[in-house]
């Protein structure tokens, strides 16, 4: 039992839970680590997405190579373009040498799209030609580069609800959600609460044990944001708490 712990934890880092949803995610990413498949990760905000989809880089053959992030609600339309793709010197004022793309430097790694919904309609376009045969040209160039990157996405919306509403590309959805992994919401596996909390007191750096009352409470919140919500409640509540039972 406790080589069968070590293994799993080591592999799933800090997935941390029993519960039958976890359990499902957890399956699903060691079946879709070890190839080079597209994946769509969905879920609330706070769920853990990135995580995810680092376990699936960490789990697979080129874990050796870069893992990339790129959130695209960050970055306007006027920059996504040359921070995805990069450009050529010259391509525009200030551009006084050649750089490289985020696509570039996850060459033989992973490129993980966050908030994939966000893009707008145009470059939603020039992404779909990527995905369709991995080559594409930097702004400003002439010249085609293909690179093996793979692509993971995530997004917090219900993508098929947006195709229907005319504000993301079906073409491109299929595209990406070769391989969809969705991640529960905590509301959904309440159980696996007190093994987070545990985990997450013991990241922080404190030995402290929650009170059965607390415990029971924080199983009956609705937790609208999730994992990320209980970190900052936990992390509250240590400032807050000077008994070394919380």
């Amino acid at each position: 039992a406790l080589k069968e712990e070590i293994l799993r934890t080591s592999r799933f880092g800090e997935l941390i839970g029993e519960s039958n949803a976890l359990r499902q995610v957890r399956e699903m990413i060691a079946k879709v680590a070890p190839g080079n498949t597209t994946v769509l990760i969905t879920g609330e905000s706070g769920t853990g997405k990135e995580l995810v989809a680092r376990l699936i880089h960490r789990l697979s053959p080129h874990r050796d190579k870069t893992f990339v992030v790129l959130h695209a609600a960050a970055l306007p339309e006027t920059l996504l373009e040359s921070e995805l793709f990069g450009y050529e010197k010259g391509a525009f004022t200030g551009a006084t040498s050649r750089k490289p793309g985020r696509i570039e430097q996850a060459a033989g790694g992973t490129l993980f799209l966050d908030e994939i919904s966000e893009i707008p309609a145009q470059f939603q376009i020039k992404l779909l030609r990527f995905l369709q045969d991995r080559t594409f040209v930097r702004l400003g160039g002439q010249e085609t580069v293909t690179v093996d990157t793979r692509i993971i996405a995530a997004t917090n919306r219900n993508l098929t609800e947006e195709v229907k509403a005319g504000r993301f590309r079906e073409d491109l959805y299929y595209r990406l959600a070769v391989f969809p992994i969705h991640i529960p919401p905590l509301r959904e596996h309440r159980s696996d609460i007190p093994a987070l909390c545990q985990h997450i007191l013991n990241r922080l750096g404190y030995n402290r044990e929650l009170s059965t009352p607390v415990l029971d409470k924080l199983k009956k919140h609705h937790w609208p944001g999730n994992v990320r919500e209980l970190e900052n409640v936990l992390e509250r509540a240590l400032i807050l708490a000077q008994a070394k039972e919380i």
